[in-house]
Parts: C-alpha cells; sequence; structure tokens
C-alpha cells in the first residue's frame, strides 16, 4: 500500500481543498473510492511474490479449510507462532538468567531445566515452561536489556520514487469501473426502457384502453 498506492496519492493541504472548492467528506470519500479500485483491481490480483498466489485466490482456497482439520488458527495460536524461546537452568536461588535480565520463578523449578518463551521485542514478559506445562509468568529481578539482541528493528521507510507524470489511480479506477459494468450482476437500468417501464408491461392507459374496447374486464 506504501509503494504502490500512497505514492500515488497527492500530498493536499486544507488550504488546497478549499481553493480547489472541496470539503473533507468529498475529499475522504475520493480517497476511498481510490483505494477500493486499488486493492480489488490491482492488489487482490497480482500474484505475491512469498505465496506464488495472489492474495484474492489464497482467500478463496482458505476458505476450504473452513469445518475441516486444521483448523483456521486463533489469534492466540497465531500469537504464539512469533514468540521465540530460549532453555535455561534454574539456580539455587529460583533465577534464571536471559541477556542480562535475571528473572524469579516457581522455586519448584529449582535445578531444573526450563523453557523461557517471550516476544523478542518485550524482554520484560517471560512465560516459563517445563515438560510443556506453563509456571506462569517470570518475576522480572533486574532488566538491563528489553529486546532480544537478534531482534530486527523495524525496516526504515524507503525513499518514495520519482513521479511518472502517470495518473496511475484515475487509471486504476477506470479499470474498476469496467470491471464491474463486465461482472454478472443485475442491471436494473438495462431491465426498463426509456419510458421507465419493463418492455411489455401494459401501461394504466393501456388498460383502460382495452376495458372500453371490451378486451379485459375489471
Amino acid at each position: 500500500m506504501r509503494e504502490q498506492f500512497l505514492v500515488e496519492v497527492t500530498d493536499t493541504s486544507s488550504e488546497d481543498l478549499a481553493a480547489a472548492g472541496v470539503d473533507h467528506a468529498t475529499a475522504l470519500l475520493e480517497l476511498n473510492r481510490l483505494f477500493v479500485a486499488w486493492v480489488e483491481t490491482e492488489y487482490h490480483r497480482r500474484v505475491h511474490t512469498e505465496t506464488g498466489q495472489s492474495p484474492l485466490a489464497r482467500w478463496q482456497a482458505g476458505w476450504e479449510r473452513l469445518g475441516r482439520t486444521p483448523a483456521i488458527p486463533t489469534a492466540t495460536d497465531l500469537t504464539e507462532a512469533f514468540l521465540w524461546s530460549e532453555w535455561r537452568s534454574v539456580t539455587k536461588t529460583a533465577t534464571v538468567s536471559l541477556h542480562a535480565n535475571t528473572y524469579q520463578v516457581d522455586s519448584t523449578l529449582v535445578g531444573r531445566k526450563v523453557e523461557l518463551v517471550f516476544s523478542p521485542f518485550d524482554l520484560e514478559t517471560v512465560e516459563v515452561r517445563y515438560r510443556d506445562k506453563s509456571y506462569g509468568k517470570a518475576l522480572p529481578h533486574t532488566i538491563s536489556r528489553h529486546a532480544h539482541p537478534k531482534a530486527r528493528p523495524e525496516t526504515p521507510e524507503p525513499e518514495p520514487p520519482a513521479a511518472t507524470g502517470i495518473d496511475y489511480l484515475a487509471l486504476t479506477a477506470a479499470a474498476h469501473h469496467q470491471q464491474l459494468r463486465r461482472d454478472e450482476r443485475i442491471g436494473y437500468h438495462a431491465l426498463y426502457g426509456d419510458n421507465g417501464q419493463i418492455p411489455g408491461q401494459l401501461s394504466i392507459d393501456d388498460v383502460v384502453g382495452l376495458d372500453t374496447e371490451g378486451g379485459v374486464s375489471s
């Protein structure tokens, strides 16, 4: 979104909008219109380099797993998948160390090798496990490092590409509009004729005329 959509959005101030006679609500609606067009026309249909599928195809394939094994992971499952862990031996004073930090653990674990489970960006919150059983959170005793030394910082923002002079979003919105017109949907505007009637439908004047001629009984 940052590299393909936001770079095409003109940074417009409130003064610029006022000078153009456009209010904030109208500008927001236009931004939403362009974003929906870009998502449905470009992003959802372009093959992702990591998955080898377009996001739309991958989403549709995911529905096939509903009600089957394995089920779609829960939020807890996803959180667990991104946690790190390291093994430490519990000292005689029921403490463990992790990257210059010291924690107090359950005294029943003295002398045992336990698994410390944590987020690499939050070393103050560490869960203690032994033989696949949780012994709760380790109590921070001395904290000198708040993140794992191998935790990668967020990638810095790339330099925006040079302007091409092509209104990419307008072209995308036009393609999206044409795509919607080609969709197999009910076109009520095409169902009615120029006079607002369904072809073959009798008007009230037609009914009265037929009744006068004896063609239709009331």
